[in-house]
């Protein structure tokens, strides 16, 4: 009897491990199902939030739905004496939540502390010179994504990204691409893709647009995409997509075929909502 006992918690362990994700997102369908968006909520959004002012009845549905998830899910903590409320979590969330809005849960599965400074803040930096010297400062920051799971912004420029909505600047959509761009273990600009064929034509694409880039600034010639991306392949994945969400049509203009992979990786068309 014993046997049999043991026997059935082991079978009951070994279906859980294996069908985890599916028992926990079962989990979170049940326990979000009357879950919603408070009107103030939604009239937050539709006066900080340009991209949400003109998405579609649809892709806004399925926007609040990522941000009741990821508000109940993810740790907010205000640091440097600033105080958080709700609002900033909130527009934290939805444009976080934008960059997966056809992902499903868990999203970004490595993010579990979002941290807030007021502005601008100190890290420090250690560098190493061509004889070997290490040194140590202090450098400005306006935000950090750590592979480890802690995500790092200055609440000045998460307001700022609202603010100038078509500047192709937005900390949060930086900052979470690159938490995307971590998800496989590493931080090269490539982040997780479905079959070898899609990383194959990433890195065709990819590599040739982000050495077009780095041309078009040697030579002063004209570009659509901030030239920090040109800094390493990780931050022209980050750069190029805060291009994309903000100034959509003037990259599928200036490169249709690194915009084309981007609607491809994202699964929408921010062309749609301008």
């Amino acid at each position: 009897m014993l046997n049999l006992v043991l026997l059935l918690f082991l079978l009951i362990f070994i279906v859980s491990y294996w069908r985890w994700d599916d028992i926990r997102n079962h989990f979170w369908h049940k326990k979000y199902l009357t879950y919603s968006l408070t009107s103030e909520q939604k009239s937050l959004l539709l006066k900080y939030m340009p991209i949400y002012q003109k998405m579609t009845d649809a892709d806004r549905e399925k926007l609040e739905r990522h941000i009741v998830w990821f508000l109940n899910e993810k740790r907010f903590i205000g640091c440097d004496g600033l105080q958080l409320n709700d609002a900033m979590k909130l527009i934290v969330a939805a444009d976080a939540c934008v960059l997966v809005l056809n992902k499903p849960w868990p999203l970004y599965r490595n993010v579990k502390d979002i941290l807030l400074y007021p502005s601008a803040y100190y890290a420090p930096q250690t560098s190493r010179d061509g004889a070997g010297l290490v040194s140590y400062h202090n450098t400005v920051r306006q935000g950090e994504s750590w592979p480890g799971g802690t995500l790092v912004l200055s609440w000045h420029d998460v307001l700022e990204g609202s603010r100038l909505p078509s500047d192709g600047h937005n900390l949060v959509f930086h900052e979470f691409a690159h938490q995307l761009d971590q998800e496989t273990g590493k931080t090269t600009g490539t982040p997780l893709l479905a079959s070898n064929a899609d990383y194959q034509q990433w890195a065709k694409v990819f590599s040739r647009a982000f050495n077009q880039l780095k041309t078009h600034i040697a030579y002063g010639m004209p570009h659509v995409i901030h030239s920090y991306g040109a800094t390493n392949e990780a931050e022209f994945f980050a750069v190029i997509t805060e291009t994309f969400l903000e100034k959509p049509a003037a990259l599928r203009q200036f490169d249709p075929e690194i915009y084309h992979l981007l609607v491809s990786y994202y699964e929408f068309d921010p062309i749609a909502w301008h």
